[in-house]
């Protein structure tokens, strides 16, 4: 997402801010912090997920029974 310029009428004054958004400027996206953005930012995020590796549901199903037979073996032992 683009960084977007936010003006404050009083530069010198101490405020105290949210959590979150003291977060947010900290790190690039955390689930736990609510998202607020324009719909031009949703979009562009959403944009990007597209972007990434997507995998059939028989695919995902398949890695996670092996991911799940590692799992359980490995506790069990």
């Amino acid at each position: 997402m683009k960084n977007k310029p936010y003006t404050f009428d009083e530069p010198d004054a101490v405020c105290v801010e949210e959590p979150a958004v003291a977060y947010q400027r900290t790190t690039t996206w955390n689930p736990n912090v609510p998202f607020s953005g324009t719909q031009e930012d949703w979009w562009e995020h959403f944009l990007q997920i597209e972007k990434g590796q997507f995998y059939s549901l028989e695919q995902a199903n398949r890695e996670f029974d092996v991911w799940k037979k590692d799992y359980l073996a490995k506790k069990l032992s």
